[in-house]
C-alpha cells in the first residue's frame, strides 16, 4: 500500500505515480495558478480533472481529503518530515511548492514580504471581485434586470486594475524584475476577465497599458501557455 491511500481522495482518482505530487485541479484563475508554478518549477507531478460539471468537488472521496471542496488542491507524498501532505488553498499551495523548491519567492525579506503582499491583494480583492463580475456579466447574473450588483463589482475591479496599473510602471512583474508566485496569482485572473467573462469594454480594457504589457509578456511563457491548459478538460 502506498502512502497516498491513507487519503480518500485516492479511491476516486488513484494515482498511477503515487510518488508523483498529486494535482487536482481544473484550468480555472484559480487552478492554473498551481499548474503554472508547477510547469515553471519542471517538478514531475500527476493532474486529475476535477470536473464541476459531475460535482466531482463535492463528492465524499474529494471532500474527504480537502474538506472545503475546492480546487486547486494538491497530495505531496515527500512532505515535511518525509510525511505526505495534502493541501488546499491556491494561495497556500503556492507558497508551500515555492517554499519547498527556493524558486519564485524571493528570500530577501525586502522582496519576500511585498510578494506576499501582492498574493493577498489577488486572494482578497482581484479574485474575489473579478469572479463576481463574472458571475453578473456572463452567468446566473446576467438575467437580473437590475444592474446594480453588477456596477458595483465591476467599479470595484476597475479600482483594482488601476492600483495594479500604477504599481507596475517601470516595472517587468510585479517585484520589479524579479517573476514571483505573485504574478502566477494575478494574471490568470486578468486573463479571465478578457478571455472569459466577456468583459473588455465593461473594464475599459485600453486604460490599462501596463496591465496589458505585462500580461502579454506572461503569456508568451512557454511554461504558462503549458499551465493554462492543465489538466486536460
Amino acid at each position: 500500500m502506498s502512502t497516498l491511500e491513507t487519503f480518500s481522495i485516492i479511491r476516486k482518482w488513484p494515482a498511477k505515480q503515487p510518488e508523483l505530487l498529486q494535482l487536482y485541479s481544473l484550468p480555472t484563475p484559480n487552478g492554473v495558478k498551481v499548474s503554472v508554478l508547477l510547469e515553471e518549477l519542471e517538478m514531475p507531478y500527476e493532474a486529475h480533472l476535477v470536473s464541476f460539471d459531475s460535482n466531482d468537488q463535492l463528492s465524499p472521496e474529494f471532500v474527504g481529503t480537502f474538506p472545503n471542496n475546492k480546487i486547486p488542491a494538491i497530495i505531496d507524498p515527500s512532505g515535511p518530515h518525509g510525511k505526505p501532505i495534502a493541501l488546499f488553498e491556491s494561495g497556500a499551495i503556492l507558497v508551500y511548492l515555492a517554499e519547498k523548491t527556493g524558486r519564485f519567492l524571493p528570500l530577501d525579506p525586502a522582496l519576500r514580504y511585498p510578494t506576499l503582499q501582492w498574493l493577498m491583494f489577488q486572494m482578497g480583492g482581484i479574485g474575489p471581485m473579478f469572479g463576481q463580475v463574472g458571475f453578473f456579466n456572463i452567468y446566473g447574473g446576467k438575467d437580473f434586470d437590475d444592474k446594480r450588483p453588477l456596477m458595483r463589482y465591476v467599479n470595484e475591479s476597475k479600482r483594482l486594475l488601476g492600483v495594479l496599473d500604477r504599481h507596475l510602471q517601470g516595472k517587468d512583474w510585479m517585484i520589479g524584475s524579479e517573476y514571483t508566485i505573485a504574478d502566477m496569482a494575478i494574471l490568470p485572473w486578468v486573463r479571465n476577465m478578457i478571455v472569459r467573462y466577456n468583459a473588455e469594454e465593461l473594464i475599459g480594457w485600453h486604460q490599462y497599458p501596463e496591465v496589458r504589457r505585462v500580461l502579454s509578456q506572461w503569456l508568451q511563457r512557454p511554461a504558462v501557455q503549458r499551465g493554462l491548459l492543465i489538466p486536460a478538460r
